[in-house]
């Protein structure tokens, strides 16, 4: 992974780059910095590549990265197919090798529509004075653009900053909609920046007539490439066939309290045994991938590398974090430890007396006990929060099933005074360009998450401990593809499965201007790498292949028919009642939300994002 940056000015004096977004580029990649500039008198132009990696794969290879004809390229990707990359191989080496030998732009697209796995990249091409630049189909890193305002420089970068005496309105998120072409020969003689798109569109469809680009800054202009070349999805269109399914009386007839004995009942068919085997197979695959061939922590003795994890997961004890952690327990070494980064933040006093008293009023035994032992139960129930509750059952469950493998469960607790520091030095900046409350929530849980700093309990004793892994694996995507979240069950009860299935397709679509942007921004600020499993091309190629009742049965009561898929093959990897948990968002689950004014909406603009 990395950051990387490019300072374009339609003139031949020198570019720079701001020590404010320079900082956050550091620490996407604290490996290796360096940058080049390309100074053009006719057509007039200059160009500053900035890049800083994260070494992650092969050996470490400086960026920009040129070829013997001056061409540059700046790689933010990992290609986990579709190119072949040996295992001691740097993959952007790789990927400039493939690149170099194009002769034409349908040649560079060629290369781009082989690769699997993320990546955003900028792309000079010294002879034909043009820049090629955009990101993966979802959108799985980062990159985003401005436009200065003398409209003579445009800027490419993977993060920015919010500056609170400017307009920090200029930077948006580049539209994952294809891959962009600046001639900056034309743009020079012109005087204005002019890109070409180069869409994606899904094999045999035809491009977009009408398409408008609403992140583009005003001052510059898009236009559909002139010789229609397009960029070829590497998975296929969502199976939206639509047919009426018996639905299930027993399991409708079902109390509240569901089981894994439910979902067994599934398993009695052996077509569905078969799907589940299939997606488990496809599963396992994906994570392998992202866990294996992993470099060498550095400055680590023999005494202490195998007791430093290198891959760690966002877990919450739910099903999407179950999974991901018994598929990696099967690739990664026996004797390396996983790290399950559990994140809480502190409940404030008055809402943890109020939740003791409602419990003691349904059970009046509770209430006996000297006020100093109730003191002392508040304090170490100041972090009960419901995923640290599930996902210490959830470490139970994985222990159970791999009892040789050491599981660090870190507890990551976060007072309000130190949610409201770093958010004002480093949170806002990484969120920007969103904005709302969601943004807000989701980037400040998964930026402590990450951050892996907590507390570990070995045996009687704990001890703070901090998560040294460079791979941080993440459920992003199970629930969108598979009908996890509440606004699905809506759906289907107002529009049925025709509506169902729209809204997924949608969920896809919308993904990459979401979640994945941001959340690139938010892991690879401590010099880590989010890797995304369930957006795997082969995973999502798989469920889009199969029919939405396949994959959900929204008649089904909560805790099966969400994710029934994904809940059926959690019982054949040998999960118990993880399997069968309802969905819990990561805001009200961390209990963040609550932490922040109540009467706001997901989607209000979030004050506490603007600093001081």
């Amino acid at each position: 992974m990395c950051g990387i940056c490019c300072v374009v000015s339609l003139t031949a004096s020198q570019c720079v780059l701001q020590n404010h977004v320079r900082e956050k580029l550091c620490n996407r990649g604290p490996d290796c910095s360096q940058d080049v500039t390309e100074t053009v008198s006719d057509p007039s132009y200059s160009c500053l590549f900035s890049a800083h990696v994260l070494h992650m794969r092969g050996v470490l290879t400086p960026q920009p990265l040129q070829d013997y004809d001056g061409n540059t390229l700046l790689w933010n990707g990992e290609v986990f197919g579709g190119l072949p990359v040996e295992a001691d191989e740097n993959d952007t080496s790789v990927v400039l090798r493939h690149l170099s030998m194009c002769r034409s732009p349908s040649d560079v697209l060629s290369v781009l529509s082989q690769v699997k796995g993320p990546w955003a990249f900028i792309y000079y091409r010294k002879a034909e004075h043009c820049i090629w630049f955009g990101r993966d189909f979802f959108g799985r890193r980062s990159l985003l653009w401005s436009c200065g305002p003398e409209e003579r420089a445009f800027t490419l970068t993977s993060v920015c900053s919010r500056l609170p005496d400017s307009d920090s309105s200029h930077w948006q998120e580049v539209p994952a909609v294809g891959v962009y072409r600046l001639d900056l020969k034309k743009c020079s003689y012109k005087g204005s920046l002019n890109l070409e798109l180069y869409p994606w569109v899904y094999l045999g469809d035809e491009p977009p007539n009408d398409f408008t680009c609403e992140g583009l800054p005003g001052s510059v202009s898009l236009v559909m490439n002139d010789s229609g070349l397009l960029l070829t999805f590497p998975i296929p269109a969502m199976n939206t066939s639509i047919t009426p399914v018996a639905p299930n009386d027993e399991l409708l007839q079902s109390s509240s309290q569901t089981s894994p004995d439910d979902l067994k009942e599934f398993m009695k068919s052996a077509e569905k045994r078969k799907m589940v085997s299939n997606l488990i197979d496809m599963l396992s695959e994906a994570v392998r991938r992202r866990v294996q061939c992993l470099p060498c922590q550095p400055n680590v003795t023999e005494e202490t590398k195998d007791d430093d994890a290198q891959v760690a997961i966002l877990f919450s004890g739910g099903i999407d974090s179950m999974i991901l952690a018994v598929l990696a327990d099967r690739h990664i070494p026996a004797d390396r430890p996983i790290d399950l980064l559990n994140v809480a933040f502190k409940l404030q006093e008055s809402k943890i007396n109020h939740g003791s008293r409602k419990k003691g009023q349904n059970n009046k035994k509770e209430l006996a006990g000297a006020d100093g032992a109730q003191s002392d139960q508040a304090k170490s129930n100041c972090f009960d929060v419901p995923d640290r509750i599930t996902g210490r059952a959830g470490l139970r469950e994985l222990a159970n099933l791999s009892p040789a493998r050491k599981w660090n469960f870190v507890e990551v607790n976060v007072t309000q005074e130190e949610l409201k520091e770093m958010r004002e030095k480093r949170i806002c900046h990484l969120v920007h360009p969103l904005d709302t409350v969601l943004d807000d929530s989701i980037g400040c849980a998964v930026w402590f998450a990450a951050r892996g700093t907590g507390i570990i309990s070995e045996g009687t004793e704990q001890r703070r401990y901090t998560s040294t892994s460079k791979v941080v694996l993440t459920g992003i995507g199970a629930d969108e593809q598979l009908a996890g979240y509440s606004r699905h069950r809506v759906r289907f009860k107002t529009s049925g499965l025709e509506g169902l299935v729209k809204e997924l397709a949608m969920e896809l679509g919308r993904i990459s201007s979401r979640n994945l942007g941001r959340d690139d921004r938010i892991i690879g600020d401590h010099g880590k790498e989010a890797r995304f499993p369930y957006l795997d091309e082969d995973v999502v190629s798989f469920l889009n292949s199969l029919p939405v009742w396949e994959k959900a049965d929204l008649s089904l009561p909560r805790g099966i028919g969400e994710k029934l898929l994904l809940r059926l093959a959690a019982v054949e990897l040998g999960l118990g009642p993880s399997a069968v948990l309802p969905k819990r968002a990561m805001q009200f689950g961390s209990r963040i939300a609550k932490m922040e004014n109540n009467h706001e909406k997901a989607s209000d603009k979030c004050k506490r994002l603007v600093t001081s």
